[in-house]
């Protein structure tokens, strides 16, 4: 019964055309920076390498898939939580707005199954998203532009070697769906609250940016407090690809992180069960 729940939730996902907004958004911004590269190449690298010639020689293929996936992977993080709450803002509101709240009760299943499988869903579309960032920003980039060591500049200058490289992809990406994965159930619960998916849309990215403003305002105060801020914990996957990067600190990250989304779930599954059903 649970797998019918989620096939039919899935459905109702991906028969809406904003759920397909990440990925054509994906696809377009990736082409953009892939072609961009694929003409003017070689002077882009001269730049984010022109610190580093008077010091090393250079050689190889600098420009490939790694250096273009780990680009794109930074710089359209922030497309990630806007295509999440789209779609988790109304994954419960949404029945409030089409009247289908009562509908879905009457089948002979608990709130809380209905819950898990709006929960299961979510976690597939995230996925959704993942692996077609994948695919278009590592896949296709190693078609086009081959592969090669990957070199980052962040704390200092890392150089990987080509066989050390997809296991820190691996785990950055599972650290990205964590991440994402408290977006989602973040929205989920302001989602339960209403019965207007722009509430819970709006609630959820003010209190995103809320929290990254808060953590970048420069004064004591917030060093006490920025540990406790979630947002902190989203581009800790940067770390992995640091060569002195701490297990411990890692892990404690995604424990962090998974955490926050099993308390949302809990209080969105207290506050559905609890629902007076009016509509």
């Amino acid at each position: 019964m649970l797998i019918k729940l989620v096939h039919i939730e899935l459905i109702k996902i991906f028969k809406k055309w904003r759920s397909y907004i990440g990925h054509f958004g994906i696809l377009f911004m990736v082409s953009m920076v892939q072609i961009n590269l694929y003409i003017y190449g070689e002077n882009e690298v001269r730049h984010i390498t022109r610190n580093l010639s008077d010091l090393f020689i250079i050689s190889g293929n600098i420009l490939n898939g790694n250096l273009i996936g780990h680009l794109i992977l930074n710089a359209f993080f922030i497309l990630f939580p806007l295509t999440i709450v789209l779609v988790a803002g109304e994954i419960l509101a949404g029945e409030g707005t089409g009247g289908t709240y009562r509908l879905i009760i009457t089948r002979p299943v608990s709130r809380l199954q209905i819950i898990f499988s709006k929960f299961l869903a979510g976690c597939i579309y995230i996925l959704s998203i993942i692996v077609w960032m994948i695919f278009v920003s590592l896949v296709i980039s190693h078609i086009v532009f081959g592969n090669g060591e990957l070199i980052v500049l962040s704390d200092g200058i890392n150089i990987f070697a080509q066989d050390d490289i997809l296991w820190r992809f691996a785990l950055s990406y599972l650290h990205v769906f964590f991440s994402m994965l408290l977006v989602f159930t973040l929205s989920f619960l302001f989602s339960s609250l209403v019965e207007n998916a722009i509430g819970p849309i709006i609630a959820t990215m003010a209190i995103l940016i809320f929290f990254v403003i808060l953590s970048q305002i420069p004064v004591d105060f917030t060093k006490y407090i920025k540990p406790y801020l979630f947002t902190n914990y989203f581009m800790d996957w940067q770390k992995f690809f640091n060569y002195d990067f701490d297990w411990f600190v890692q892990i404690k990250s995604l424990g962090y992180l998974a955490l926050h989304s099993v308390i949302f779930l809990i209080l969105t599954s207290i506050i559905f069960i609890r629902k007076d059903i009016l509509s």
